[in-house]
C-alpha cells in the first residue's frame, strides 16, 4: 500500500511547492515595487493629484489583460502563460526602475498590470488544480505565502531604501531571484497543455455567461472592497509614513511591512478560523479590523500608532481574498476555474483602481482623509458579507 501512494504524496507535494514558489514571486515582485513608490514619486516630483491619475494606467493595462488572459489559457493552458507572465513581470519591474519621465512610467505601469493580472489569474488557476488534490482547502496558505512574500518585500525595499540604493539595482536583484525561481520550479508545475487543447469549445453568449456570473457578485463586490484597502496599503501606506508623519528615511517603509507582516500571518490561520466561526462571521471580523486599523491611524498619526493601526489593517484583509476564492471555487452555476478567475478579476480591479482614487482624494483634500475613504471601504466588507446570502 505505501509503495503505491508515495509518489502520488510526493507529486502532490512537489506541485503545492512548485505553485506555491510562483505565489511568493508574484508577491515579491509587487511588493518591491509597492515599497519604492514613494521614492518614484519623489524622483519624478509629482504632486498626489498626479501621480494618482498616473496609477490609473494599472487598471488600464488590467482591463486589457481580461480578455486575453481567459483566452490564452483556454489555448495553452495556465502552466505556460503562468511562467511567461511572471518572466515578464519581473521585466517590467526593471522598466519601473529606469522610467525618467511620467510618459515612461505610465507605459511600464499599464504593462506591468497587464502582467500582474495575467500572473493573477494563472496562478490561482494553478492553485485551484492543486487543491483538488488534497482533502482539506489550502488556498489560503498559497496566498498566504503571496503575503510573506509581500512582508519579505517591504523588508528588502525598507533596507534599500534607508542604504539610498535605487529602484532600478534594487529591481535588478529582484528579478534574478525570480529568474532562477521559475527555472528550478517550472518543471513541477501543474501541466495543462493537453486539457485546455481537448477542452470543449463554449458556445455561451455574453448574456448567458453574465446571467451565470449574478450569483457571484456579492462575493466580487466583498473582494473588490478588501482588495481597495490591500491596493491602497501598498501604493500608499509608505507615502502616508514619509508625508504625513514625517517618518525618518531608514523606517519609512516600516509601515507597509508591519501591514505585511500581520497580512501573512492571518492568511495561514485564514482557513481554521473560517472552519470554526463560519465564513460570514470571518468576514465581519475581517471588515471591522480593517475598520479600527484605519481609524487608529488617521485619528493618532505618529509613528508607532500607524504602524499597530496598519498591522490590525493586514489582520483584517488576511482572510478576505482567499476566503471569497475558496467560495468562488464551490459555486454552482460554473466550473471552479472560470468562477475563481470572475471573482478574482473583480477584486484585482478594486486592488488597482483604489489607489490612484486615494491620490485623487489625497489631492482634493489631504492624505490623511483619504485614509478614512479606504476605511469606509472595510465597513462596506462587513456591510455586505452581513447581507449576502453565503452558505456559512
Amino acid at each position: 500500500m505505501d509503495t503505491v501512494l508515495k509518489p502520488i504524496t510526493i507529486h502532490k507535494t512537489v506541485l503545492r511547492i512548485a505553485v506555491g514558489a510562483m505565489f511568493f514571486m508574484a508577491g515579491l515582485c509587487f511588493a518591491s515595487w509597492a515599497s519604492r513608490i514613494g521614492t518614484v514619486q519623489h524622483k519624478l516630483g509629482l504632486s498626489y493629484s498626479t501621480f494618482g491619475l498616473v496609477l490609473f494606467s494599472l487598471p488600464v493595462g488590467l482591463s486589457l489583460s481580461l480578455p486575453f488572459s481567459g483566452w490564452i489559457i483556454s489555448k495553452v493552458g495556465s502552466k505556460r502563460v503562468l511562467l511567461t507572465a511572471i518572466t515578464g513581470y519581473g521585466l517590467v519591474l526593471i522598466g519601473l526602475g529606469l522610467a525618467q519621465n511620467t510618459i515612461q512610467l505610465v507605459v511600464c505601469l499599464a504593462l506591468y498590470g497587464f502582467a500582474g493580472n495575467t500572473v493573477n489569474i494563472s496562478v490561482n488557476t494553478q492553485a485551484v488544480a492543486t487543491e483538488k488534490l488534497h482533502d482539506k482547502p489550502i488556498m489560503a496558505s498559497f496566498h498566504g505565502l503571496w503575503s510573506g512574500a509581500g512582508f519579505m518585500g517591504g523588508m528588502i525595499g525598507a533596507f534599500m531604501i534607508g542604504k539610498r540604493i535605487d529602484p532600478f539595482h534594487h529591481f535588478i536583484i529582484i528579478l534574478v531571484i525570480v529568474l532562477i525561481t521559475i527555472v528550478i520550479a517550472s518543471k513541477y508545475l501543474y501541466d495543462d497543455h493537453l486539457e485546455a487543447k481537448n477542452a470543449p469549445v463554449n458556445t455561451l453568449s455574453i448574456r448567458e455567461k453574465l446571467r451565470l456570473m449574478i450569483p457571484l457578485l456579492p462575493l466580487g463586490s466583498i473582494a473588490f472592497c478588501s482588495m481597495i484597502c490591500e491596493g491602497a496599503m501598498f501604493d500608499w501606506s509608505v507615502i502616508y509614513f514619509k508625508n504625513v508623519l514625517s517618518a525618518p528615511s531608514a523606517i519609512e517603509g516600516y509601515g507597509f511591512a508591519a501591514f505585511m507582516f500581520t497580512m501573512a500571518g492571518g492568511r495561514f490561520i485564514a482557513d481554521y478560523f473560517s472552519h470554526r466561526f463560519g465564513l460570514r462571521r470571518t468576514l465581519q471580523v475581517s471588515g471591522s479590523l480593517t475598520v479600527t486599523g484605519l481609524l487608529i491611524a488617521v485619528i493618532f498619526p505618529h509613528v508607532y500608532t500607524a504602524m499597530a493601526g496598519f498591522m490590525l489593517v493586514g489582520a483584517g484583509v488576511s482572510s478576505v481574498v482567499p476566503m471569497v476564492y475558496s467560495a468562488a471555487g464551490k459555486s454552482k452555476t460554473m466550473s471552479p476555474g472560470v468562477a475563481l478567475a470572475a471573482v478574482s478579476t473583480i477584486g484585482f480591479v478594486g486592488f488597482l483602481v483604489g489607489p490612484p482614487v486615494i491620490g485623487f482624494i489625497a489631492g482634493l483634500a489631504t492624505l490623511r482623509a483619504s485614509f478614512l475613504f479606504v476605511g469606509l471601504m472595510g465597513a462596506l466588507v462587513v456591510i455586505l458579507s452581513t447581507r449576502a446570502k453565503l452558505d456559512s
